[in-house]
């Protein structure tokens, strides 16, 4: 794999770092967004093209791949932001962009790129884990279309999305492939509950409740019953732009650890002066590397058209996310003693991010079974 970056990529990454600069300041990074920062931030998004990145142009999107969404997606998680970029633009856009009619893409496509609309994907269910297609909410065929019973656990962004990208099955048992199908449902239809909470590392989800939601046959995205393929591969690429952002989010890591150990002093002498310091940083800048490369060996899978080859990749490098950043995460709190833990600290931030970075879609171990 040629893992090489050209004079687009670098202009795309440049600007993506100034925007980071201006909209989140170093020394509050990671703290919980107001409504007004969150919707400025993502307006400001919308203005430099970012939220409709991978979108045809006729939908108001650049048409970039994978490959631009990693970069975007490591750049905001240096700066500990980004919103709802994977569960709106990359996971839920993938899923439209996959399974949409023409009619439908125009639909929403043009107004998630505008930062108009924010939209999410509603997957998992109480008592599933980590296996999407265990999926029990009911459906009814009627005239008006269909009638969703159920509810859904854990949206990422969920009580700010206005529309719920829902999977639910309409056909089959248990976890068999066959029979599920995506519904497009506005957060404010009749019947539709939405219970937000914060998450772990100060970021917003939410438990969806549907009762007696009535959908129409125009909002049903592609095929009923033969949604799995087109749900897992966009599982897989917000799985990618995850690891991509865990990359960023290391290399903040790094650099937050690296100047304390330069201007903290111990025995009269600052700690990058001590050889076991200066072990854990090179084992840090190691792992920093391995993330880079799996992360760019992903996003490069999202898109080659092999499943297999993707389902492997995606898996591995979520494997090692799941795995180091959870271990550098401590670390670098460890070695900044006990203010490494309070809130003032930008490395306790990262840390949080990256243990719910490896919780998200799949843990270590079920990626592990996965592969």
């Amino acid at each position: 794999m040629d893992f090489s970056l050209n004079d687009d990529h670098l202009a795309l990454r440049e600007a993506v770092q100034r925007f980071c600069d201006g909209e989140y300041p170093a020394e509050h990074r990671g703290n919980a967004e107001t409504p007004e920062q969150s919707q400025g931030r993502w307006a400001g998004m919308a203005g430099l093209g970012l939220l409709g990145l991978p979108f045809p142009a006729d939908a108001g999107g650049s048409e970039q791949g994978p490959v631009e969404v990693m970069l975007v997606a490591q750049e905001l998680g240096r700066a500990l932001g980004g919103g709802a970029f994977v569960a709106s633009t990359v996971m839920a856009g993938q899923l439209l962009m996959r399974l949409g009619s023409t009619e439908q893409q125009q639909r929403w496509l043009p107004r998630l790129a505008s930062g108009e609309l924010q939209a999410s994907v509603a997957l998992y269910e109480d008592g599933a884990r980590y296996d999407w297609q265990r999926t029990q909410l009911l459906t009814r065929a009627t005239p008006e279309g269909h009638v969703l019973n159920g509810r859904k656990t854990g949206v990422l962004q969920g009580d700010s999305a206005g529309l719920l990208l829902v999977v639910a099955r309409t056909g089959g048992q248990g976890d068999e492939r066959q029979g599920l199908t995506v519904f497009a449902v506005n957060a404010d239809a009749p019947g539709v509950q939405v219970r937000g909470f914060d998450t772990l590392d100060g970021r917003r989800a939410a438990h969806v409740t549907l009762t007696d939601v009535v959908v129409a046959s125009d909002r049903v995205l592609g095929m009923p019953g033969e949604a799995a393929d087109a749900v897992e591969a966009a599982l897989d690429a917000a799985i990618a732009a995850l690891c991509a952002e865990a990359v960023g989010v290391v290399d903040a890591l790094m650099v937050h650890t690296a100047e304390h150990l330069r201007t903290r002093k111990q025995f009269g002498a600052p700690l990058a002066k001590f050889q076991v310091m200066q072990h854990r940083m090179a084992d840090m800048a190691i792992a920093l590397e391995q993330l880079k490369s799996m992360a760019c060996a992903a996003a490069m899978a999202v898109d080659a058209g092999d499943p297999a080859q993707r389902r492997r990749l995606v898996s591995a490098a979520k494997v090692l996310v799941s795995q180091w950043g959870r271990q550098l995460g401590l670390s670098a709190i460890q070695m900044h003693g006990a203010m490494g833990m309070t809130d003032e600290c930008r490395v306790s931030h990262c840390a949080k991010r990256l243990i719910v970075i490896g919780q998200l879609f799949g843990d270590a171990g079920w990626h592990l079974k996965r592969v």
